[in-house]
């Protein structure tokens, strides 16, 4: 039960972060959202650091899931029209619906890990399913680099996701996503 109950307090914690910002975060909202007795939150994270800690954790956890599940799902791109779609699709993922409310939680935890390194560490890029499709499909193709050149191109999706948040936009920016593809498999030029 514990451990359900933590879990439950997360995610009540990323919906509220997502819907009020880090200042709506606190331990009396995270009950109220959670739906249990004022008191329950700072229980299990006697802190706003073990709260935001744990909140954190748990947006890695799911993201990972559900990476790891959309690159089990797919096949390695046969050419980069399908890599552009299959971005495209990631990205209209995370602009909307719960997709939306953890990408949001997840900028807001980014800013705030520039005073806090133990969440730095938490929210650094992990391997998973999805990014291990990227890498494939430029090695395939005899890029030179590789993992310099796939994470280049997913931090670049990761700005996408974020400029279209600000615009308030959940338009997926397939152009964009196009050129970025072209860009990751383009030789550089050497002078």
């Amino acid at each position: 039960m514990t451990n359900l109950r933590r879990t439950v307090l997360a995610d009540a914690a990323i919906g509220l972060l997502a819907d009020t910002g880090m200042r709506g975060l606190t331990h009396r909202a995270v009950d109220g959202a959670a739906g249990l007795a004022t008191g329950t939150t700072s229980a299990y994270f006697r802190t706003r650091k073990a709260l935001l800690t744990a909140l954190v954790h748990r947006l890695v956890e799911l993201d990972q899931a559900e990476l790891q599940a959309a690159g089990e799902r797919a096949p390695v791109p046969r050419d980069a029209a399908e890599l552009t779609d299959g971005i495209s699709a990631f990205i209209r993922m995370r602009l909307e619906g719960e997709g939306r409310r953890r990408s949001l939680a997840r900028y807001a935890c980014v800013v705030e890990s520039a005073h806090h390194a133990e969440l730095r560490e938490i929210l650094l890029p992990r391997e998973n399913a999805a990014r291990e499709i990227v890498r494939a499909f430029l090695t395939a193709r005899g890029v030179s680099d590789v993992e310099r050149r796939t994470l280049t191109l997913l931090a670049c999706i990761d700005g996408l996701v974020f400029d279209r948040l600000l615009a308030g936009d959940g338009d997926v920016p397939k152009r964009e996503v196009r050129g970025l593809v072209a860009a990751a498999l383009r030789e550089p030029d050497i002078d």
